[in-house]
C-alpha cells in the first residue's frame, strides 16, 4: 500500500508541474499565470475537484509516442464560487502550446456533458494554439463534438469564456457561442487566421494585437464583452459575474442579502434632467443611484456606447439594464447598439432574469452607412428579443423617446409590463423642428409661424400625458422615486407567467 501511495504522490506531481519547470517559468515571464493557478484563483479556495490529471494523447505519428505529458494541455474538473458549483477546463499552454487533440476535446466533452446533466454554470479559460496538427481530422473531430455541446447548453446553463492567451483556428469558435467573452489586455488574442497567413493570402502586415487583440475585440468587432489589465484582474471580475448570474434557465435569479432600503428616495435624481433637451447627461448616473448600492457590472463597455447593458440588483435579486446614453450619438439606435442590447435581452429572457430599460432615445441613425449597414435588420433584432422575451420587463422613459426607437425600446406596444415616465418625457413621432418643418412646409419663409408652430408642436407633445391618456404609460412618476417604483413593480411581476405559440424555434433576423 505504501508503494502504491508514494506513486500516487509521484504521478500527481508530475502531473501538475504540466510541460515542466522551465515552460512555467516562461508562462510567468509573459505575464500569465499556468492553468492550474488560474483555476485557483477563480475557484473558492480548496475546492476544486480535478478530473483525468492522468489523460494522454494517444497519437502515434510524427513522433509523438515519445513525447507525453499527463493531462494533455487542459485541466478539467469542478469546484465553487461563493460557494455555487461551477465546472471549469483551463488550456494548459506549457504542453503542446495547449493546443487540441483527441484526448485534449474528450476532456472538455466531458466536463461539458457534466455541466448540462447538472445545470450548473461552465467557465472555460482559453490559452492555446488551436488544434494539434499531428492529429490532423482527429483533433477537428473533437472541435465539433466541443462545438455541438456549446449549441445544445445555449440558454440552458450559463456558459463564459476567458481568453488569458492565444486563442486562434477553430479554437475561436467555441468561445464565440458562449454567452460572454473576456479577454486581458496585451497577452490575449483571437483571430481565424493569424498575421502570417493574413500576409500570405492578402498581402496585408499586421500584428497579432492589430489583428485580434482584446483592444479590437473590445471596441470594433463586440466578440468581447470586456478586457481587464492581467489574468488576477479578469478572474477576480468573473467571480463577481457569477454572483448575478442564475445556475441555469430554471434555478431563478440569485439572491444576495442587502442592506439598500427598496423604498429609497433619491432626490438629486430631480434635476438629473437638463433643462435644454439638447443638453446630455449620464445615464449611468441614473443606473447607479437606482440599483442596490450602486453595484453594476457593465457588459460591453467599450463597443456601442450609445447604449448601456449590464447587471445590477434590485432588492438582492439579479436585474438586466438596458439604457439609452444620451453622452454618446443623444443615445441614438444604431446598428451596433441594436445588436448589443438585442443579445443581452436574449440572455436575460434565456435565464429568466427581469429586464429594467431607461429610454432617451432621439430616434435611429440617419445615412447611408447605416442603411448600407443593414440597419432595417440590426433594428429588427431589437424589437424582435424584447417582443420575444417573457420575463418581466419595466421600462422608464426618462426623456426622449420618438419614433420607432420609442416602440422598440420596451414598449408597451411589445409587451412591456410596467412602463413609467418621468415628467420630462417626450414621446412623439420625432422632434419638434423636424416635424413641424414637415408638416408646415409653405411656411418656413416665415421665422415667426414656424417659432410659434414648433411651441405649439412642443406643449402637445413634448411631454408623456398624450401617451398617458391613451394608457400607452402606466404612470408618470417623480424621478425622486423611481428606485420604489421599480422595486413594487418588480415584486408585483415576480410569478408573472407568459407562454409564447409553441415552435420549434424563432427565425430572429440574423
Amino acid at each position: 500500500m505504501n508503494d502504491i501511495t508514494v506513486e500516487l504522490e509521484r504521478r500527481r506531481e508530475n502531473a501538475k508541474l504540466g510541460g515542466g519547470e522551465r515552460r512555467i517559468e516562461a508562462q510567468h515571464k509573459r505575464g500569465k499565470l499556468t492553468a492550474r493557478e488560474r483555476i485557483d484563483l477563480l475557484l473558492d479556495e480548496n475546492s476544486f475537484e480535478e478530473f483525468d490529471m492522468y489523460v494522454e494523447h494517444r497519437c502515434t505519428d510524427f513522433g509523438m509516442t515519445e513525447t507525453k505529458f499527463p493531462g494533455d494541455g487542459v485541466v478539467t474538473g469542478w469546484g465553487t464560487i461563493n460557494g455555487r458549483i461551477i465546472y471549469v477546463f483551463a488550456k494548459d499552454f506549457t504542453i503542446f502550446g495547449g493546443s487540441l487533440s483527441e484526448t485534449h476535446a474528450k476532456k472538455i466533452q466531458k466536463i461539458q456533458d457534466m455541466a448540462l446533466q447538472n445545470r450548473a454554470p461552465i467557465i472555460g479559460l482559453f490559452d492555446a494554439g488551436g488544434a494539434r496538427i499531428q492529429e490532423g481530422v482527429a483533433a477537428l473531430g473533437g472541435y465539433g463534438e466541443v462545438f455541438l455541446r456549446n449549441v445544445l447548453a445555449s440558454g440552458v446553463i450559463p456558459q463564459i469564456s476567458v481568453i488569458m492567451g492565444p486563442c486562434a483556428g477553430g479554437d475561436v469558435y467555441s468561445p464565440a457561442m458562449t454567452d460572454f467573452i473576456f479577454m486581458v489586455r496585451d497577452t490575449s488574442y483571437m483571430f481565424v487566421t493569424g498575421p502570417d497567413v493574413v500576409k500570405t493570402v492578402t498581402n496585408e502586415e499586421v500584428t497579432a494585437e492589430q489583428l485580434g487583440g482584446a483592444s479590437i475585440h473590445t471596441t470594433k468587432s463586440s466578440i468581447a464583452d470586456r478586457a481587464y489589465d492581467d489574468d488576477v484582474e479578469a478572474l477576480l471580475q468573473i467571480r463577481r459575474l457569477m454572483d448575478f448570474l442564475p445556475a441555469n434557465n430554471l434555478s431563478g435569479v440569485p439572491e444576495l442579502p442587502t442592506r439598500d432600503p427598496a423604498d429609497r428616495t433619491e432626490v438629486s435624481l430631480d434635476t438629473l434632467i437638463p433643462d435644454n433637451p439638447n443638453q446630455p447627461y449620464d445615464i449611468k448616473e441614473l443606473i447607479t443611484k437606482v440599483v442596490d448600492e450602486g453595484d453594476f457590472f457593465e457588459i460591453q463597455d467599450l463597443f456601442a456606447k450609445n447604449i448601456v447593458t449590464g447587471f445590477a440588483r434590485m432588492e438582492g435579486r439579479t436585474v438586466g439594464i438596458v439604457a439609452n446614453q444620451p453622452l454618446v450619438l443623444a443615445g441614438v439606435l444604431d446598428s451596433d447598439a441594436s445588436r448589443k442590447a438585442a443579445r443581452f435581452v436574449r440572455f436575460c429572457d434565456c435565464f429568466e432574469i427581469p429586464i429594467i430599460t431607461f429610454v432617451d432615445v432621439p430616434g435611429f441613425l440617419p445615412g447611408t452607412a447605416q442603411e448600407y449597414g443593414g440597419l432595417i435588420k440590426h433594428g429588427a433584432k431589437l424589437l424582435f428579443a424584447y417582443s420575444e422575451a417573457t420575463v418581466p420587463k419595466v421600462t422608464v422613459i426618462t426623456r426622449k423617446a420618438y419614433g420607432g426607437a420609442y416602440d422598440v425600446m420596451s414598449s408597451k406596444h411589445i409587451r412591456g409590463d410596467v412602463n413609467y415616465a418621468w415628467p420630462t418625457a417626450e414621446i412623439a413621432v420625432m422632434g419638434a423642428k423636424g416635424a413641424v418643418e414637415i408638416l408646415y412646409r409653405s411656411e418656413l419663409d416665415d421665422p415667426d409661424k414656424i417659432a410659434a408652430r414648433t411651441k405649439d408642436y412642443e406643449d402637445r407633445f413634448a411631454n408623456p400625458f398624450v401617451a398617458a391618456e391613451r394608457g400607452y404609460i402606466d404612470d408618470v412618476i417623480l424621478p425622486r422615486n423611481t428606485r420604489r417604483r421599480i422595486c413594487r413593480s418588480l415584486n408585483m411581476l415576480r410569478n408573472k407567467t407568459v407562454e409564447n405559440p409553441w415552435k420549434k424555434h424563432d427565425n430572429i433576423p440574423l
